[in-house]
């Protein structure tokens, strides 16, 4: 079937087998390998995306589902090569180990703050509860959090 689908903001029509899974169109089809697969369950949120502005985790979803849509990724955060404020805070405050569920933590702590402009960090730690990291402990992730949120005027 042939889709249609706006990612960070540019429009990719392919030819995809109907049961594709969104996040493997973004890694195949389109090279965009930031949103990475940890679990194929939607346990580990390592495939985290937006999808219309809305946070998803890109495994639970059929790339055809995606059609007409607007997906933005870890790579379209950033803007006119300016970092966005949460990839800046997770550099700074350390919020990364491995850094394989880095860019999931980024897109759902971002979709998070459009809607919790100032969180405390029970909130933030809430927030995440969906995106599983194996190295920090989670206290600088929930700090860098907290960064971006000020830098975003939170």
């Amino acid at each position: 079937m042939k889709v249609s689908i706006k990612v960070n903001g540019t429009v990719y029509e392919r030819d995809i087998e109907p049961r594709m899974l969104l996040v493997h169109f973004l890694r195949e089809e389109l090279g965009l390998t930031g949103t990475n697969i940890g679990c194929d369950t939607s346990q580990c949120g390592a495939c985290t995306v937006h999808m219309d502005g809305r946070t998803l985790k890109s495994c639970t979803c059929l790339a055809a589902q995606a059609d007409g849509h607007e997906v933005t990724t870890i790579e379209g955060l950033a803007n006119n090569g300016q970092l966005h404020p949460m990839q800046e805070a997770f550099w700074e405050k350390h919020g990364l180990q491995c850094g394989y569920c880095t860019p999931g933590m980024i897109m759902a702590a971002t979709g998070y703050l459009k809607n919790n402009p100032k969180p405390s960090e029970e909130d933030i730690r809430h927030a995440l509860e969906g995106n599983i990291c194996r190295c920090t402990g989670y206290q600088n992730i929930v700090a860098a959090v907290k960064e971006a949120s000020q830098k975003m005027g939170g």
